[in-house]
């Protein structure tokens, strides 16, 4: 009989047993989450330090790329990068406002180089011509947009005079004719008087002068008036391409 009453005791303690076990695996299971949820919870705040608090992530360079007109001085002085506090702060919107008032800058890009640095990409205006105004010199690009000061006018460019009329679209108007010179007009081109969008005529060396009008059909005026400079005149019209004339 004891035999057979250890026998049947037999399930009872295998079920005890199974159930001890998952009772052990419910606890193991709700500390691993319990762990987890600590770990992360002292990733982030790790984190938090790491970017936030302590020194190891702070700005302490800027790096300036891109400039060739203007100085690093120049750019670091506008730029103004706050340094010292940490880099995840600093902000770039601001720095980028900043050096876009530069007319020199035609585009800038602002951007965090971890650990420790600020990085400034500037791609800069690129003169076409020499804009004239009588009292200062200063370049003009292929947009009309004006910027930087010269002592004097470098070779290779053309100037380009204004009149009293001439609004921010009449200097534009005439960057886009200076663009569409042929190189051999270009050398001959004293100067570039723009009155008006449609009043623009360039002043030869020799004193020859090209009533060019607009800067619509630009191309088509290079072309004709190229052809048309081997024919002896003093004034020259291209102002209708398809018509021009000599007097």
């Amino acid at each position: 009989m004891a035999r057979r009453s250890g026998r049947a005791s037999d399930p009872q303690a295998r079920t005890r047993r199974a159930f001890a076990r998952r009772q052990r695996a419910r606890r193991w299971l709700t500390w691993r989450y319990v762990l987890a949820a600590v770990l992360l919870v002292g990733a982030v705040g790790f984190g938090v330090y790491a970017l936030y608090f302590s020194p190891w992530l702070r700005a302490d360079g800027v790096q300036v790329v891109g400039n060739a007109q203007l100085t690093e001085k120049q750019v670091l002085a506008t730029a103004d990068v706050p340094l010292g506090g940490p880099l995840a702060t600093v902000d770039l919107h601001r720095i980028e406002l900043r050096l876009k008032s530069l007319a020199t800058v035609k585009t800038v890009d602002v951007s965090r180089t971890w650990p420790h640095d600020v990085r400034i990409d500037i791609v800069e205006r690129t003169p076409v011509a020499v804009l004239d105004r009588g009292d200062r010199l200063t370049n003009l690009d292929a947009t009309g947009v004006a910027f930087g000061t010269l002592a004097k006018a470098p070779d290779g460019l053309p100037r380009v005079k204004v009149g009293p009329g001439a609004d921010g679209d009449a200097l534009a108007e005439g960057a886009a004719v200076v663009v569409a010179l042929d190189p051999a007009v270009t050398e001959l081109v004293d100067y570039v008087e723009v009155r008006t969008v449609d009043e623009i005529d360039l002043r030869l060396r020799d004193g020859r002068l090209v009533r060019w009008g607009s800067a619509e059909q630009a191309d088509d005026k290079a072309a004709v008036l190229l052809e048309l400079l081997e024919r002896k005149a003093k004034v020259y019209d291209v102002s209708v391409p398809g018509a021009p004339t000599t007097s």
